[in-house]
């Protein structure tokens, strides 16, 4: 059963407010991305060598041990971040060569991001949360406002609209936090650990409500180290060492030869 809402009966179906952008081809093409940082002058290679699709529609979940690349995959697909070597396309735009300016326009055209810790604006209310997106990328004020109603009742919110959120529960804060990923009907919504700050009721509200979207055509991109909550995936791809593990051990064997000559040794 989905979140309890205040009882009232919107005009416009649920397969109309939460449609996705549905692209001709893939959602998501990654092809030999890499990322490495400096750590106190020395290199840290968090990604190393990453070749990932997602098809429309797909519902994936990410896994893998701290350190092993997932959130770092996932904040380059956002264009959060750039990657050291690689090629990332969303819906067929590639991200390669953009400036933050261009990455934003991309994101508002393609991404909803769902953060473990909500980034909620505190000094607005829910209603106002989940408009602003909207409005930012160009909808009419009214329109924004209309949809914005529409996913708050949707997720069991209406009558929340015109409280603050600091008000709301754990469950009810993330569900406003996807909510207002969904403003701008994206292509593919990345989740970040989203069930990572609730408690047990609140985590399967949300792992209820990711079940809905995607049997409405929603591509999710998720991260997770929990096995409970990446079950309720379609897919689950398992990260370790910056790579993708595919369990065989020619890939084992790399990443040990790998480790041991990026591995300073002092005598």
């Amino acid at each position: 059963m989905g979140p309890e809402g205040n009882g009232n009966t919107n005009a416009v179906g649920e397969t109309d407010v939460l449609e996705p952008r549905v692209p001709d081809g893939n959602v998501l093409d990654v092809l030999g991305l890499r990322k490495t940082y400096e750590s106190e002058g020395v290199p840290v290679r968090a990604l190393r060598g990453v070749d990932f699709v997602m098809e429309p529609g797909e519902f994936v979940a990410v896994m893998g041990p701290s350190g092993c690349g997932k959130s770092t995959l996932l904040n380059l697909v956002a264009g959060l971040d750039t990657p050291t070597d690689g090629e990332i396309s969303v819906a067929g735009e590639s991200l390669v060569g953009k400036d933050e300016n261009d990455l934003a326009r991309m994101r508002r055209r393609h991404i909803g991001i769902v953060f473990q810790f909500f980034n909620l604006l505190e000094g607005m209310s829910v209603l106002e949360n989940v408009t602003l997106p909207a409005i930012i990328a160009g909808m009419p004020r009214r329109q924004a406002e209309t949809r914005a109603r529409d996913l708050l009742d949707l997720l069991g919110l209406a009558d929340k609209a015109r409280n603050a959120p600091g008000v709301l529960s754990g469950g009810q804060r993330q569900r406003l936090a996807i909510a207002r990923a969904l403003a701008n009907k994206p292509t593919l919504v990345l989740a970040d650990e989203p069930t990572g700050a609730l408690d047990s009721a609140g985590g399967l509200e949300v792992l209820e409500l990711f079940r809905r979207l995607h049997a409405g055509g929603q591509a999710i991109l998720m991260v997770t180290h929990d096995q409970k909550v990446a079950d309720a995936a379609g897919r689950i791809v398992r990260m370790r060492d910056g790579r993708i593990d595919d369990g065989t051990e020619e890939d084992m064997s790399v990443t040990i030869t790998e480790s041991i000559t990026s591995t300073t040794w002092e005598p």
